[in-house]
């Protein structure tokens, strides 16, 4: 789904630069304190639960593990009111294994069809949140259990990818079990008959936010009879029957918010459904090629309501929502964020708009289409900044992703749109994007490293990032037991290696024994964090310092090993090439011998001349 940047070859320079550190706790501790022997098992039970509150799961169990004491406050039920499986293989035994702990579970995030079949083992029956990713696989069947099997569920997402299998049945199913829903989005599904809309309106009483987004068909007049709704996005959903959506959703009583982005609508429309509607505050239509047609634009009516296009100023229009002017307009969330505001439905609406915004963006930015530099620069960074600060988690995952995407123009030869780029590091995104990365989410510090990983190919990004102490982050997260986090920490690390200024730096920070250390921990089953170290790796030994810190690190017998063994074209491009720099110091060195003399890599190197691929030969 989003696309990462890809560097294969590092620049020779001359210059070097040595990079201010990375702070760290201060060395002075008076000389008492330094033998006093500290008894952690007498903190208080409530001090350890707040610890382990700022600890991602690995950490927390790790920490649990240590006495029974601590074990038994792991278990805290308040520890476990919220649980991320996306990082983790969540197979029917792990499911049964974590089942004692999740009797109180309210909000679970999955990924994948294999963890939605294990779901049910958890045994989660007081579960409120359910949102789910890689949903391309899930059936009819595993979601109709699910939902029968957690009847007090209010909230149910599945996307953005699309949901391939689910059907109109699986809608109704969810109907008829989930009385107390309060919101319901899906992404990709087929056919919405009018049935199963009319299913959810009878039975769902609470149901006010419906998001049907980038399905093929969606019944229009069903949709206008479910009177509980407030908050409905039918983004990116194709055949939409326009004549019949203006008839009918104005009627919509209690409607606030309306997301019609990525389609075909038109002016009519949209000047029918502001004008008519007496309950409707914010019309999102982004990115909708009829209705931004130059003579088109002027034939639009708000009649005072909010329309969120590519042609409007859309942090002016948010503001003019708050009686009180903010005195930034593009600070607008930021305010609202901080205010002492107690409006409740302005509240509901700010919070369904960062959500609505960050996928419409993620989007926008995959697809790629032609004739928006202008807003990506005037507008579309500064949303995606705005977006990270969000308090809602999968907002700030999708606007970092958002980052990462829209600045690439060409995923394979490295290229990227250095106006983009330098926009987001002038609106202060590279230090919002690292704190992101210190983040305890996973999925937080996975993200944040890719959008930091793909800004890095612009030189001034790249510099930017070091100074502001991106590498010595980049080389923690390469240590992360989480696959995700370090190939893209090391993918970040690849990119800013190939700057002469950074070479020593990243192995001050410890990143090249994090880059070897990378290829042993998951030398079956990892390509991607594979070929990310082996090219960082092939970078850094083009510096004959680099080089010897490469060889001492292991990193020989590592890049031999996966020369040897690793099938996968890409791996073996940039282990053959890290081999190659590595023996090219010549007398400077004594790297080309060893090369030579591990067992296996004359041999190795051999085979790979032999290669179908021609980057590897």
């Amino acid at each position: 789904m989003s696309r990462r940047v890809r560097r294969k070859v590092a620049r020779r320079g001359k210059e070097k630069v040595v990079l201010p550190s990375y702070p760290e706790v201060e060395d002075e501790v008076i000389g008492s304190e330094k033998n006093e022997v500290v008894d952690w098992t007498s903190l208080p039970d409530d001090t350890v639960i707040q610890l382990m509150s700022c600890l991602n799961y690995r950490d927390r169990a790790s920490l649990s593990s240590t006495c029974r004491t601590w074990r038994a406050l792991g278990a805290s039920p308040c520890l476990w009111s919220s649980l991320d499986l996306r990082a983790h293989k969540c197979d029917i035994a792990m499911a049964a294994s974590l089942a004692s702990r999740c009797m109180n579970l309210q909000k679970l995030r999955f990924r994948g069809a294999e963890s939605a079949d294990s779901i049910i083992h958890l045994q989660a029956r007081n579960l409120r949140e359910l949102s789910g990713d890689y949903c391309r696989k899930i059936t009819d069947a595993t979601l109709s259990v699910i939902v029968a099997r957690h009847e007090a569920l209010e909230s149910l997402q599945l996307g953005p990818d699309f949901c391939e299998r689910i059907t109109s049945d699986a809608v109704k199913a969810i109907a008829l079990c989930c009385p107390k829903l309060k919101k319901l989005r899906l992404s990709g599904i087929r056919d919405i008959c009018g049935d199963a809309i009319n299913a959810l309106a009878k039975l769902c009483p609470n149901l006010t936010d419906i998001g049907f987004l980038d399905c093929l068909n969606v019944d229009e007049v069903a949709l206008g009879n479910v009177l509980s709704v407030r908050f409905l996005s039918v983004a990116g959903t194709s055949n939409m029957k326009w004549g019949v959506v203006s008839q009918v959703w104005h009627k919509l009583p209690k409607l606030v918010g309306l997301d019609v982005s990525r389609t075909d609508v038109g002016p009519i429309t949209i000047s029918r459904l502001l004008t008519s509607s007496k309950s409707l505050k914010v019309l999102c239509a982004l990115n909708c090629p009829v209705l931004e047609e130059e003579n088109n634009i002027s034939a639009v009516k708000s009649k005072g309501k909010l329309l969120l296009a590519l042609f409007t100023d859309i942090f002016k229009a948010l503001a003019s929502l708050f009686a009180e002017t903010t005195k930034n307009e593009k600070n607008v969330f930021l305010d609202w964020r901080n205010s002492k505001n107690k409006d409740k439905n302005l509240n509901e609406i700010m919070t369904w708009l960062e959500w609505i915004l960050s996928h419409i963006l993620l989007r926008t930015a995959e697809s790629n289409p032609q004739g928006l530099d202008d807003f990506w620069l005037k507008q579309g960074a500064g949303l995606l900044l705005s977006l990270m600060q969000s308090t809602q988690e999968d907002v700030q995952e999708r606007a970092a992703t958002g980052l990462a995407t829209f600045v690439v123009i060409n995923d394979e030869n490295a290229s990227i749109d250095c106006g983009r780029a330098e926009a987001v590091m002038k609106d202060g995104g590279i230090r919002l994007l690292l704190d992101l990365a210190k983040s305890w989410r996973e999925g937080l510090q996975s993200e944040a490293a890719k959008a930091i990983a793909n800004l890095s190919v612009n030189a001034k990004v790249a510099k930017a990032v070091a100074e502001e102490g991106g590498i010595n982050i980049l080389a923690v997260l390469a240590r992360s037991m989480n696959r995700l986090v370090a190939e893209e920490a090391a993918g970040g690390l690849w990119n800013l290696s190939v700057g002469e200024e950074h070479k020593g730096a990243i192995a001050d920070a410890g990143g090249v024994k994090a880059l070897v250390d990378l290829i042993f921990k998951w030398s079956s089953g990892g390509d991607g964090v594979l070929e990310r170290a082996a090219g960082a790796l092939a970078n850094l030994a083009a510096d004959d310092k680099c080089s010897m810190e490469v060889a001492l690190a292991g990193g020989v017998h590592a890049l031999v090993m996966l020369a040897r063994s690793c099938k996968f074209e890409g791996v073996q491009e940039q282990a053959a090439r890290a081999l190659a720099n590595l023996a090219a110091h010549g007398d400077s060195n004594s790297n080309n011998s060893a090369v030579g003399q591990e067992a296996g890599a004359l041999e190795a190197l051999v085979q790979l001349t032999r290669s179908p691929h021609e980057g590897v030969r």
